[in-house]
Parts: C-alpha cells; sequence; structure tokens
C-alpha cells in the first residue's frame, strides 16, 4: 500500500509537468509560427485577461480564494512574470531550439536552489539523472556548431528566474491552489503590463511597442494562447508544489522533446541522429529520476520543516 501511495504522489507530479511543458511548448511555437506582432505587454494583458475568468471559476470549485502565503506568491508571480519577459525577448534574437535549449539550464538550479533551502547535498542519483538531461540538452543543440551569442544570456537568466520561483512554490506556496498561484500569475502579467503600457509607443519594440488593433485572427491566436498559459501556469504549479523538486525538474527536460515536435510540425525542422539519441538520453534520465519504490525518499514534510 506504501509502495502504491508513493507511485501515486510521483506520477502524478510528472504528468502535471509534462503537460506544462507541452501546453508552453506548443505556445512558444504559436508564437514564432504566427509572427505575432503584439508587443508584449499587450499580449500580457489580453492573455490573462482571457485566462482569468476561468481560473476564477476553477479556483473558486475548490473553495474560497484564499492566499496562504501572499508575500510569497507576489514575489513567485513577479520571478514568473519576468522569466518569460526574458525568454520571450530572447526568441527575435536566436532560433526556438537553441533558445529552448539554453532556458533548459533551469533544472541544473533547480538543483543548486533546492540543496540551499534543504542544506544538505542533492543524491547521487538525483544529480545524474539532471546531468544526464544537460548532456542531452547539448546533444540536441551541439554548441560546437553555433557562434556564443550575448542573446544566450536571455534564457539562461530565464532559467534561473524560473528555478527560484518553483523552489519558491515548493518551499513557501505548498498550502496554496494551484488554481489560486495561476490566477495570481496572470493578475501579475496584467499588472505588468499595464505598467509598461505606460511607456509604450515605440516602434519597432518588442517590448514597448504601439497598441495593435485585433482582427479575428489575432483574436484567436491570443484566445489560444491564454488557453495554454492556463494549463502551463496550473501544471507547473502543482507539479511543484506536489513533487520532489529535482524529480519533476529531470521531466522538465520534456520540453525540449515537445519543441523538437513543434519545430518539425511547424517549421519542417527535423531533427538528426545526434538530436533523436538526445532525446533518448533526456528520457532515460527522466527515468532515472525516479526515487525507489520501497525507499522512502519523498520527505518532502521533512525537508520543509
Amino acid at each position: 500500500m506504501a509502495d502504491s501511495t508513493q507511485t501515486n504522489r510521483t506520477r502524478r507530479p510528472i504528468l502535471a509537468i509534462v503537460a506544462s511543458v507541452a501546453a508552453l511548448s506548443l505556445g512558444d511555437a504559436v508564437v514564432k509560427a504566427t509572427s505575432l506582432s503584439l508587443p508584449l505587454w499587450q499580449m500580457y494583458i489580453l492573455r490573462s485577461a482571457l485566462a482569468l475568468p476561468l481560473l476564477w471559476w476553477l479556483a473558486r470549485r475548490q473553495g474560497s480564494v484564499t492566499l496562504h502565503a501572499p508575500l510569497w506568491i507576489v514575489v513567485r508571480s513577479t520571478l514568473l512574470v519576468f522569466m518569460w519577459l526574458s525568454y520571450y525577448a530572447s526568441l527575435p534574437l536566436m532560433p526556438l531550439s537553441l533558445a529552448a535549449a539554453a532556458y533548459y539550464t533551469g533544472p541544473l538550479f533547480i538543483v543548486a536552489l533546492s540543496a540551499a533551502v534543504a542544506r544538505r547535498w542533492p543524491t547521487g542519483r538525483a544529480l545524474l539523472a539532471i546531468t544526464c538531461g544537460f548532456i542531452g540538452v547539448l546533444m540536441i543543440i551541439r554548441p560546437e556548431n553555433s557562434n556564443f551569442e550575448i542573446a544566450t544570456l536571455l534564457p539562461i537568466l530565464a532559467a534561473f528566474l524560473y528555478a527560484c520561483a518553483m523552489v519558491l512554490t515548493s518551499a513557501k506556496c505548498s498550502e496554496d491552489s494551484p488554481f489560486v498561484l495561476a490566477l495570481a500569475l496572470n493578475v501579475a502579467f496584467i499588472v505588468t503590463g499595464v505598467v509598461f503600457g505606460l511607456f509604450s509607443g515605440r516602434e519597432g519594440s518588442l517590448v514597448f511597442g504601439p497598441w495593435q488593433p485585433l482582427d479575428l485572427t489575432l483574436f484567436g491566436t491570443i484566445a489560444v494562447l491564454a488557453v495554454l498559459i492556463l494549463i502551463g501556469s496550473v501544471g507547473a504549479a502543482y507539479a511543484y508544489q506536489k513533487g520532489q523538486p529535482t524529480t519533476v525538474a529531470a521531466f522538465d527536460y520534456c520540453y525540449l522533446v515537445f519543441s523538437l515536435l513543434w519545430g518539425s510540425l511547424f517549421f519542417n525542422e527535423l531533427p538528426g541522429i545526434i538530436a533523436l539519441i538526445g532525446i533518448c538520453v533526456i528520457v532515460g534520465a527522466g527515468i532515472l529520476a525516479l526515487p525507489p519504490s520501497r525507499g522512502g525518499t519523498h520527505r518532502k514534510t521533512a525537508d520543509r520543516s
């Protein structure tokens, strides 16, 4: 019975993070494929405004909308808003696969930050899993074929901000509903969009460009992005609340698998043999990150005390 409970506690966060990264990577592909002309501040406002009513309804179905750790929720939401700002700002400057791979140094940051919060070194199994996942990333992007660009630092900055937010979710926001966390995040998107909008009107600026009129196609794209950010934000919050951060972080690498899939479907970018091997390494790293079924390795409560 204990083994079955442990398996369920592990499986659900893993399924949640896989669904989250599938949705988020699809959203990034949609932005790139449709050449979305909206400045980021306008997209922040419109996308979250569409997502908020459904999120509010889902949160209310679970009971009253209560913030158990309001300060930490504000910090978490701020980190994620600027994470997306950094990542989206990098997309026009580099290929999607390179941006995604640079961004997925995030699980390495998560391991380091989790160890610092718990004040103990990660297990050798967790370190090996994350290392294998990173090797898989290198096999996909093959950095020896690309020249270093300063723009690469933007998705790495995004990775660090994401890692901080997810470790914070696990350590300080465990009592709050994932729907409430997603609701707070989307409110933060709107507030940030409004603030940035005060400085808008700069032609050609990705962040501070002028307001763009909406047609039916553009509105439909924003609606799709709203659904995807809803799935992604709720899934990530649930996964890092309920699962071991290092285990969930290993499955976070599935973003790269999905980005290759969307790249093939949207941009006719087919991965080579080495990239396919890299995908297998990433999947193997995820399996390796699973805790032994017989062990009492799920010690989140002890870690948080």
